[in-house]
């Protein structure tokens, strides 16, 4: 397409937005309400029989197509290096006299809080003792319980929170960021096809696309409110000897949700960002805490040795042809691909809601490799001092994992003050939660508003009700199998946007090509 072709259908584009109005959203807010609701209602009814149906759709999904899992995230990192060093790079969204709507440290705790905070709480602990004594399958079939097996134990840890799922949610992020604030399209996912498909995008394509975008972050987000609500539970058993019952899972999803919809209610500025803050804070403390008072020198260690493992071992394990690993594999890394792409319209969107007045090689290197390495340290300090543990015959991890919910309290057993530092932690998990949940409510609010970057306020309220409302019913109604259920559908999800996250690129660096002649012109 020509430079004057794209012009003139961009300017069609607008005026046929201008046109649609707010009826733009009604089918995409109705019709992913009333699926959700079918889906509830089904898995309340059969929720066995759901489970293995979606558990079904997501092994057909892995199995039979890991290897477009693993090229397509090779395919994103490699695109997002290429942007940074690119004359792409110096365009700035919201054009160049744009100016940052946040400050650099609240622009990071946010996209940090929505895109894996919650995560690192959750698998720290659990994941690299799980990789290390052989809990379900080793990376690389390292030999369990050997120095070997502790080093490819935290690269592999690294290799899953690491470069590669950054650049998944990179890249939506840069695409939605860019096409919203550079061409006045609205902020919905729809909006990255724009330059392929044109005028297209708001019909029953459109339409399509952005569905299948609340349903994925409708089901992530309620999966892990259920299972971060499983996980605070126990915390909670843990230090307070509060039994770890339904009623009590349910209770804190009733206190998380309540509180998400105040947040929701005050905004960007006055909800998220201050819960981002707050997060952040507490993160550093714990942080911080156990690194001095758990094995310094040991983590000192950790962290070059993570590094190092994860540098030595990011070529194999992106590697797709002839794994004799095939248990960790499919089980860990494919699962992991598929799930992280299931969340990018929610953190991508997100992302691209906070990033007005950025450079594009500043958005990368933010949102690529600042994450990573801060991932790095903490997965170091964490997942170093549980290696630690064990090799030391010290405390409940060196007898392997028992509950996952349970790991990062076991670690802190051994450690000085267990009872402030877990209510510490227990408290982050909720915060993390809170800031996952509002920031989810506003992308979906923000895609079924037809992309209005301030949704009405009862149309936020009502998201963030259901997000609580889904997870609760389900946990209530049939536990973990419910549960498990709604997680593989959000994992099938992942596959078909696998492919509009391929194209996605193809469409952004056609866009930012058509940008950056105009900013050579002007």
């Amino acid at each position: 397409m020509s430079e004057d072709t794209y012009d003139t259908e961009y300017e069609v584009g607008q005026d046929n937005i201008q046109t649609l109005g707010m009826d733009m959203h009604n089918p995409v807010f109705w019709v992913s309400a009333i699926l959700v609701l079918v889906f509830v209602i089904g898995t309340l009814m059969v929720p066995t029989e759901a489970k293995q149906a979606f558990d079904g759709a997501k092994g057909w999904s892995i199995n039979n197509f890991d290897w477009l899992f693993m090229v397509g995230g090779n395919i994103f990192v490699l695109f997002c290096l290429y942007l940074i060093f690119s004359p792409l790079s110096k365009i700035r969204i919201g054009g160049q006299d744009a100016a940052p709507e946040f400050t650099t440290l609240s622009w990071f705790a946010m996209l940090f809080a929505a895109g894996m905070g919650i995560g690192l709480m959750f698998w720290s602990v659990a994941e690299p003792t799980a990789y290390y004594t052989d809990w379900w399958g080793t990376p690389l079939n390292a030999e369990a319980n050997t120095p070997d097996g502790a080093d490819k134990a935290m690269g592999a840890t690294m290799f899953h929170w690491g470069l590669h799922p950054w650049a998944i949610y990179a890249v939506v992020g840069l695409s939605l960021a860019f096409f919203t604030y550079n061409k006045d399209l609205p902020l919905t996912i729809r909006s990255g096809f724009y330059p392929l498909i044109g005028d297209k995008s708001w019909g029953w394509f459109g339409n399509f696309i952005d569905i299948v975008a609340v349903l994925a972050t409708m089901f992530g987000l309620a999966t892990s409110l259920g299972f971060g609500a499983q996980q605070a539970a126990s915390g909670l058993h843990f230090l307070f000897d509060i039994p770890n019952t339904i009623s009590t899972q349910i209770s804190i999803i009733i206190g998380v949700t309540a509180v998400a919809v105040l947040s929701v209610i005050r905004g960007l500025d006055g909800g998220v960002k201050l819960l981002s803050n707050l997060n952040m804070g507490l993160a550093a403390l714990l942080l911080v805490f156990v690194f001095i008072f758990g094995p310094t020198l040991a983590i000192l260690v950790a962290i070059y040795n993570t590094g190092t493992a994860y540098l030595e071992n990011i070529i194999p394990l992106s590697n797709w042809l002839g794994r004799e690993d095939e248990k960790f594999y499919h089980g860990w890394t494919v699962f992991y691909w598929a799930w992280w792409i299931s969340w990018s319209p929610f953190v991508g969107m997100f992302i691209a809601r906070i990033s007005k007045g950025r450079t594009v090689r500043e958005f990368i290197v933010a949102v690529l490799l600042v994450p990573t390495i801060v991932t790095l340290v903490w997965m170091s300090v964490f997942g170093g001092t549980a290696l630690e543990q064990i090799q030391n015959n010290v405390g409940e991890l060196s007898n392997g994992l028992s509950d996952v919910s349970l790991a990062m309290f076991q670690m802190f057993e051994s450690l000085p003050m267990t009872g402030i530092i877990s209510f510490v932690a227990i408290v982050l998990v909720l915060v993390f939660f809170i800031t996952s949940s509002d920031s989810g409510s506003l992308v979906i609010d923000s895609i079924t508003a037809g992309g209005k970057v301030d949704a009405p306020v009862p149309q936020r309220i009502f998201w963030a009700v259901i997000e609580g409302a889904v997870a609760g019913a389900l946990l209530f109604g049939g536990g973990k199998d419910a549960l498990g259920a709604l997680q593989a559908a959000a994992i099938a999800v992942g596959l078909p946007f696998t492919v509009v996250l391929l194209v996605m690129c193809v469409s952004l660096y056609k866009g930012l090509k058509h940008e950056l002649v105009h900013v050579v012109n002007d």
